[in-house]
Protein backbone atom coordinates (compact mmCIF):
# COMPACT_ATOMS: atom_id res chain seq x y z
CA UNK A 1 0.00 0.00 0.00
CA UNK A 2 3.08 2.77 0.67
CA UNK A 3 4.72 1.54 -2.76
CA UNK A 4 1.11 2.40 -4.00
CA UNK A 5 1.12 5.80 -2.41
CA UNK A 6 4.60 6.80 -3.09
CA UNK A 7 4.03 5.97 -7.18
CA UNK A 8 0.76 8.20 -6.64
CA UNK A 9 2.41 10.67 -5.36
CA UNK A 10 5.24 11.17 -7.67
CA UNK A 11 3.13 10.91 -10.42
CA UNK A 12 1.36 14.07 -8.62
CA UNK A 13 4.02 15.83 -8.36
CA UNK A 14 4.95 14.93 -11.76
CA UNK A 15 2.16 15.95 -13.21
CA UNK A 16 1.53 19.14 -11.41
CA UNK A 17 4.77 20.46 -12.53
CA UNK A 18 4.03 19.82 -16.19
CA UNK A 19 1.01 21.31 -16.06
CA UNK A 20 2.14 24.67 -14.37
CA UNK A 21 4.52 24.86 -16.77
CA UNK A 22 1.43 25.42 -19.61
CA UNK A 23 0.01 27.76 -17.15
CA UNK A 24 3.19 30.19 -16.55
CA UNK A 25 4.16 30.58 -20.09
CA UNK A 26 0.38 31.00 -21.81
CA UNK A 27 -0.99 34.65 -23.10
CA UNK A 28 -4.51 35.92 -22.25
CA UNK A 29 -6.17 37.67 -24.46
CA UNK A 30 -8.65 40.76 -24.04
CA UNK A 31 -12.29 40.70 -23.39
CA UNK A 32 -14.25 42.98 -26.29
CA UNK A 33 -17.18 44.91 -25.31
CA UNK A 34 -18.80 41.90 -27.01
CA UNK A 35 -16.92 39.70 -24.66
CA UNK A 36 -14.90 37.64 -27.81
CA UNK A 37 -10.71 37.44 -27.18
CA UNK A 38 -10.38 39.48 -30.86
CA UNK A 39 -8.81 42.38 -31.16
CA UNK A 40 -5.00 43.46 -29.77
CA UNK A 41 -3.99 40.36 -28.54
CA UNK A 42 -0.29 39.22 -28.98
CA UNK A 43 1.10 37.45 -31.17
CA UNK A 44 1.25 33.57 -30.99
CA UNK A 45 3.29 31.38 -28.90
CA UNK A 46 4.88 29.25 -30.61
CA UNK A 47 3.87 24.73 -29.24
CA UNK A 48 6.43 23.32 -30.10
CA UNK A 49 9.35 24.13 -27.69
CA UNK A 50 8.63 21.31 -25.32
CA UNK A 51 7.90 19.25 -27.76
CA UNK A 52 11.35 17.55 -26.68
CA UNK A 53 11.30 17.47 -23.31
CA UNK A 54 8.14 16.03 -23.25
CA UNK A 55 8.94 12.83 -25.79
CA UNK A 56 12.81 12.28 -23.62
CA UNK A 57 9.87 11.72 -20.73
CA UNK A 58 7.48 9.42 -23.04
CA UNK A 59 10.74 7.40 -23.43
CA UNK A 60 11.94 7.22 -20.00
CA UNK A 61 8.74 6.29 -19.31
CA UNK A 62 8.42 3.61 -21.30
CA UNK A 63 11.90 2.20 -20.53
CA UNK A 64 10.91 2.27 -16.60
CA UNK A 65 7.88 0.17 -17.05
CA UNK A 66 9.08 -2.30 -19.34
CA UNK A 67 12.34 -3.13 -16.63
CA UNK A 68 9.29 -3.30 -13.75
CA UNK A 69 7.66 -5.75 -16.36
CA UNK A 70 10.78 -7.91 -16.57
CA UNK A 71 10.99 -8.26 -12.79
CA UNK A 72 7.42 -9.20 -12.10
CA UNK A 73 7.70 -11.51 -15.01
Amino acid sequence: MKRTRNNLFKILIFSFVLLSDFMMYSQPGDDTANGDLEGNDAPAAPINGKIIILALAGIVFAVYSFKNNRKTA
